[in-house]
């Protein structure tokens, strides 16, 4: 309340200096011009209450002790409880056929499972559905002003934290809000309508600092486009989340009507405790923030420059990057001893790749499986269940171990799922990313990096191992790729283009990658640029796979500390040793080089230069590709169709990758460039890989002409087909089914 009271009292305090022309004018300054929407009736009574405290605290100090009129307090009933985003006229429970409340689980209450002793939802904990009657937008009261400092809650969390009907309501009548939005946004967008139309002159909001990415900014960069101007903001600061007593990162926004003007940006530059000593960032009282602050066209991602929040996706970089596998269900992670324990009770020994090896024919069922914390500390080691291209049927029937082990400690907790294709194809991936399988079909290696990290670093995996949905997975080999990525050039993009979480920089793959202008690079370039990625990814792999507790943030923290000329304690000096970190600096140092070579900037430009090129570029490049002209970055992937008949050997690793066949439904087949069949005896040989893909990639059997129907190619090469597969069956590779094969 001590904080509340002293922002109202700033805000009169600014009243002060026309109070004396009001009073003369016949009008008054004092809570009534206050209005308030405030959906908890104690907290609206606090409210009006301390508006009283602050305007008898600002009377006494400007007025002496001249006594305000009488009564002192008046009770205007100008804080309104209600709420500010949802009208209704009641809210009835959803009844079944026969009359019966429709229920859910409640999402609080679990059990132990029989089997497992897990903790599972309790069915018998259960909450009734409910159907808002006539939801419609709240109105907020006529006002020149409006600030607020709304509820912080996630998208994510949105149903957990107001119930189902709520939000189907919400989303209902809010259809020009992004649903990944978090609930703030709603404010801010409403409010910016307000602003633009005239009806009110500015808004100030506080919300967390997720509003500067991807999910939260498009709300501004609708409004802004749409003529309304930001006219001061506050990025990134200290924040106490009153509710839950949490050390939180807020922004501050203020906006009005018209477009393109200039704005004050302030960012912080240092937060230190009264005491004298770095508080930690807890944002509490007693905690002294120091900002910086710059004039200039404030755009949506906060910042003031380079408008890299107005790039746009380029072409060249498009349907090579996805996030990992989303879960929705722990028990699909298992142990090594769990994974060998489920082989030996069922699984045929095609379903398991506990060592990692690239599978030359297949895609294993259960295969090694990596996190953030497993890049950037140390992997676990664990592997994952992963039945994409199975019926349920498929799976209970060869794989019955497995099935059981999902059936025990996945289909309980997705059963109470509110989308019904995650408890309808319970032993699935939630996200199962098809795309991103079809985009690593046929390489041995791709380049991940951590959604959310500390440090902004890229690396190598191998094909075998299943990432994980916090994993932002770019479908390339090639080293080049990955020593753009890992260079200043790109990681300054990244930094100003992703966000932050709390204090944590994002990656955002549409805003991050998507976007980024590769360099033009010569031949010899390219070969410099991967030479040195490779020796990068090499370097720390080595030194880790050698000392097994070094972690890749603790050598990035180091080598942070070398850059800043910063006296090494003990323990970084360690880990300055056994990473080899001076080192691991030069090898940044040279690639930051190659890569600045690469576009022509041999300057050493700063960050705020590189970005305004990198924006320019970005803009260059999209004219090109309005023009035709794209620079593919996988160009025999991304435009197959630009490459010449016979030139098909490495295609003939990508096969089609179809919809699997999900809960008894037929899968559609996804148009996709189809191999050009091979002409010499060793292409055809390769061709037997070929054919097995294209059977491993199959949910339901294929006939000789289906599979014929994924080449292309002329003459009498599909007499060759059937023995091919022929061969398959007696290799073990394949199986009959009726009129159709199946892989093994």
């Amino acid at each position: 309340m001590k904080r509340l009271e002293g922002e109202v009292l700033d805000l009169l305090e600014q009243l002060g200096d026309s109070q004396g022309r009001l009073e003369t004018e016949g009008l008054s300054v004092d809570p009534h011009q206050f209005l308030g929407l405030e959906l908890n009736p104690r907290a609206a009574a606090i409210a009006e209450l301390v508006l009283w405290i602050g305007y008898l605290q600002w009377h006494f100090r400007t007025r002496g002790t001249a006594l305000p009129p009488s009564p002192i307090l008046k009770d205007f009933h100008n804080i309104e409880c209600r709420d500010a985003v949802l009208a209704h006229d009641g809210v009835n429970y959803v009844m079944d056929a026969t009359g019966l409340p429709v229920s859910r689980w409640d999402e609080r209450s679990f059990k132990p499972h029989p089997v497992t002793g897990e903790a599972v939802p309790d069915e018998r904990a259960q909450t009734p559905l409910e159907r808002y009657l006539n939801p419609r937008r709240a109105d907020w009261p006529e006002a020149d002003y409006v600030v607020g400092n709304p509820p912080f809650i996630g998208a994510a969390t949105l149903r957990a934290a107001l119930g189902d009907g709520y939000v189907a309501a919400l989303r209902g009548v809010w259809k020009d809000v992004p649903e990944s939005a978090d609930f703030v946004m709603l404010w801010w967008h409403h409010a910016a309508d307000l602003a633009r139309s005239g009806r009110i002159r500015r808004f100030g909001f506080i919300t967390t600092n997720s509003i500067r990415q991807t999910f939260n900014r498009r709300v501004l960069e609708s409004a802004l486009d749409g003529g309304l101007t930001l006219l001061f903001a506050i990025p990134d600061h200290p924040w106490v989340d009153e509710a839950l007593g949490a050390a939180v990162r807020i922004a501050m926004t203020v906006a009005a009507a018209g477009q393109g003007g200039s704005g004050r940006l302030l960012s912080v530059t240092s937060e230190i405790g009264n005491d004298g000593g770095n508080d930690g960032g807890n944002g509490g009282e007693g905690l002294d923030v120091q900002l910086a602050e710059k004039t200039g066209v404030i755009h949506a991602d906060l910042s003031i420059g380079a408008d890299v929040a107005g790039a746009g996706a380029l072409k060249a970089n498009a349907g090579v990057s996805s996030p990992g596998f989303k879960l929705h269900g722990a028990g699909f992670i298992v142990t090594p001893e769990q994974a060998e324990a489920l082989r030996s009770a069922g699984a045929s020994p095609a379903s398991f790749n506990p060592a990692g090896e690239t599978p030359a024919l297949q895609n294993p069922l259960i295969r090694p499986y990596r996190n953030g914390r497993d890049l950037t500390d140390k992997p676990r080691g664990v592997l994952v269940i992963d039945a994409f291209g199975l019926t349920e049927t498929e799976l209970r029937q060869r794989h019955p171990a497995i099935w059981q082990w999902l059936y025990e400690r996945v289909k309980p907790e997705r059963d109470h799922n509110a989308r019904a294709t995650y408890r309808e194809n319970w032993w699935l991936f939630g996200e199962p990313r098809r795309d991103l399988r079809a985009m690593l079909a046929g390489l041995p290696r791709y380049i991940a990096t951590v959604e959310t990290a500390k440090h902004r670093t890229f690396q190598f995996l191998d094909a075998a191992i299943a990432p994980d949905n916090k994993l932002i997975c770019i479908a390339s080999d090639d080293a080049y790729t990955l020593g753009v990525l890992s260079s200043r050039v790109h990681v300054v993009w990244a930094l100003a283009a992703g966000g932050t979480l709390e204090d944590r920089p994002r990656y955002n793959k549409t805003r991050c990658f998507d976007p980024f202008p590769f360099p033009d690079a010569t031949s010899e370039q390219q070969a410099r640029i991967r030479a040195l990625a490779e020796e990068l990814d090499t370097h720390r792999k080595r030194r880790q796979a050698e000392h097994p507790e070094l972690t890749l943030t603790g050598m990035y923290n180091v080598l942070q500390a070398l850059r800043a000329g910063r006296p090494l304690t003990a323990k970084e000096k360690a880990i300055h040793e056994q990473g080899l970190v001076a080192l691991l600096k030069q090898l940044h140092d040279d690639l930051d080089a190659a890569v600045l070579d690469a576009y022509g900037w041999q300057d050493s430009p700063d960050a705020e230069t590189l970005l305004e090129r990198l924006a320019a570029l970005n803009n260059q490049r999209a004219h090109e590709e309005a023009g035709g002209h794209i620079r593919w970055l996988r160009p025999a992937f991304q435009n197959p169709d630009a490459q010449p008949v016979g030139a098909g050997l490495p295609a003939i690793g990508l096969p089609a990758m179809d919809t699997p066949q999900i809960a008894g439904k037929p899968a559609p087949t996804t148009a996709t460039a189809r191999p050009p069949w091979p002409a010499t005896l060793p292409e055809q040989v390769a061709a037997v890989a070929a054919v097995a893909a294209v059977l491993q990639s199959a949910a339901t059997p294929l006939n000789e002409a289906e599979i014929a129907t994924r080449f292309s190619g002329k003459g009498a090469w599909k007499k060759r087909l059937l023995p091919l597969l022929e061969t398959l069956v007696a290799l073990g590779r394949a199986r009959r089914v009726g009129e159709g094969y199946l892989p093994e």
